[in-house]
């Protein structure tokens, strides 16, 4: 296994039928991306500002888009005013999570 599939396989966390993983949020960068991995968390850059959840919603939304599920259900359980956050993906796979978070760390 290699050290990223090792990092990837470590951030995902498994609560019952729902994936939770810990990412850090860059506000009002120049556009919505992935960055990558960072301290064992998802690097993500967010154009929004941090202001009245707007970074919160569209870091979900970008979110429910790479993991190609609905951003219902998708939700901030902790750190919502601090860039350091937890995500729950209701009904995702730890297989599926850990295989997107792959490709997009690889490239």
């Amino acid at each position: 296994m290699t050290e990223t599939s090792s990092q990837t396989e470590q951030l995902v966390r498994v609560i019952g039928n729902s994936v939770e993983l810990p990412i850090t949020v860059l506000p009002r960068s120049s556009r919505n991306t992935v960055v990558g991995l960072q301290d064992n968390r998802l690097k993500i850059k967010i154009s929004r500002p941090p202001v009245d959840g707007q970074a919160n919603a569209a870091c979900c939304r970008l979110l429910a888009k790479l993991f190609n599920i609905p951003a219902s259900k998708v939700t901030v359980v902790r750190g919502h005013s601090n860039r350091k956050k937890t995500i729950r993906f209701e009904g995702l796979t730890p297989e599926h999570a850990r295989k997107i978070l792959k490709e997009c760390v690889q490239g």
